[in-house]
């Protein structure tokens, strides 16, 4: 590389740091206690992996006998198993460090001091990087930390800010270097976790608020989560010394051209907050939406997801929630009325066959029997065949579908006219015949009509 092209002040750093290895190279090298440090971390590396070798199989099988423990602590008992080398040496170098400290001198120690701290920072980043979600941010994000962890055990942070920072160009007032992006991202990295997780606190939180609805208790959720991944967004974006208010002007063009590309986008977003501000619908209700009829799965942010009776989950744009008619069948209260229509014989009691439907509809489950809900028979018709009559009822639970229980009540019908002898008619048809001598008369005049060309017949063949 050529030198012209690195600014001197990072050559001299990288000179001193250089510097600096090479002194606790040769610091290491030189015969002495140095020397019997670094065999003694070597030995306790060798005795962690003999201990971890040999108690693996005991501590796998006490793990999987802690039978009713709650999930955090299984999932910490499962990476507490797979960083068990790394326990074992830390442990065993805190303890010979502890004894060497008190039975000799500070410095004939200090490297096993350092191994110490070092696998002691190793192991706590290697458990709080958990809580980081995304794969490849939480694999950075131990990088670093380690990193800085190493740096921090032997005294050289100054002097890697250094270096770092000097690697770095200006654009006007903007500084950036790269000691300042490193910085963005530990602190985007902490930020977004710490954003992540009061969402899902503040989430659980309303969710146990019982003076809450559920819809407001989604309004509430979502709105603490934009705040807080927003702060999140400033702080980060403020670190890196950048000027927000110079995108005043630029962000408003971009603005009306992102407004006209998204105005789907937009409606649906807008839709869903009028949703969740007047309680219309909610999670858990039971809606009818043209052919789609099932239950409130989930409120989002673009779309409602509702799951039908069979396991099929529809995305419903919020704007058509708001364009659209819409049954709620739950909105108000989850009572709901099922009628069902049945014809009897003229020749059956109409009193008879109210009351038994009524007594055979209030034997089925989910049939509601209370006042005010109570099944009801009325006639409605004198049919061709039948007399027709409408049975009505109610339910509270249309989230258990309704073909269902209209098929139960159905059946009821039919065993209870069974057993008392009441009969179901269906069209039927007479033909009859107003002249019944017609058809012999036919048979008459059509049985002449072959005698007489017979002859003539016989005749033509005789000639």
């Amino acid at each position: 590389m050529d030198q012209d092209l690195v600014p001197e002040a990072v050559q001299s750093t990288v000179q001193e740091l250089l510097a600096l290895v090479e002194d606790y190279w040769s610091l290491v090298m030189t015969p002495g206690w140095r020397q019997y440090q670094v065999l003694i971390v070597l030995g306790l590396i060798l005795c962690a992996l003999v201990m971890a070798r040999l108690t693996r199989t005991r501590w796998d099988d006490w793990a999987r006998a802690r039978e009713g423990w709650p999930k955090w602590r299984l999932r910490l008992l499962v990476q507490m198993l797979r960083r068990l080398t790394l326990i074992y040496f830390t442990s065993f170098a805190w303890l010979v460090y502890a004894v060497m400290r008190e039975a000799t001198w500070p410095s004939r120690s200090y490297l096993i001091g350092a191994a110490a701290k070092l696998a002691a920072a190793w192991l706590a980043i290697a458990f709080l990087s958990r809580f980081i979600s995304n794969p490849s941010l939480r694999k950075l994000a131990t990088w670093l930390l380690w990193g800085y962890a190493t740096l921090a055990v032997f005294n050289l942070v100054d002097d890697a800010a250094k270096v770092l920072d000097s690697v770095a160009f200006d654009l006007g007032s903007w500084h950036l270097s790269l000691l300042v992006v490193l910085k963005a991202v530990v602190m985007a990295t902490a930020l977004l976790t710490i954003a992540r997780m009061g969402s899902g606190l503040a989430e659980r939180g309303l969710r146990s608020n019982e003076d809450l609805s559920p819809s407001m208790q989604v309004l509430a959720g979502k709105a603490v989560q934009v705040l807080l991944y927003g702060i999140a967004f400033i702080i980060v974006i403020r670190s890196v010394g950048f000027d927000l208010t110079g995108l005043a002007v630029l962000s408003g063009a971009i603005g009306v051209g992102i407004g006209f590309g998204l105005q789907k986008v937009v409606s649906n977003l807008v839709s869903g907050i009028i949703i969740l501000m007047d309680r219309s619908i909610k999670p858990g209700d039971v809606i009818s939406l043209g052919d789609t009829f099932g239950w409130i799965n989930a409120l989002g942010a673009r779309y409602v997801s509702v799951v039908t009776r069979d396991g099929k989950e529809y995305l419903i744009p919020n704007e058509d929630l708001i364009t659209s008619q819409v049954v709620n069948w739950s909105h108000s209260n989850r009572f709901v009325r099922l009628d069902i229509h049945f014809g009897t014989s003229y020749d059956d009691d109409p009193h008879e066959v109210r009351r038994i439907a009524i007594e055979a509809t209030r034997a089925v489950s989910r049939v509601l029997d209370g006042p005010g809900h109570a099944p009801v028979c009325h006639i409605v018709g004198f049919g061709d065949s039948s007399v027709d009559y409408v049975l009505r009822f109610w339910i509270d639970d249309p989230t258990g579908g309704l073909t269902n229980i209209r098929g139960n009540v159905f059946l009821a019908l039919w065993d209870a006219f069974k057993r008392q002898g009441i009969s179901i008619p269906f069209p039927q048809r007479e033909v009859r015949v107003l002249n019944a001598s017609l058809p012999v008369a036919m048979e008459t005049e059509g049985a002449a009509r072959n005698g007489a060309s017979e002859p003539r017949g016989a005749a033509a063949k005789l000639d």
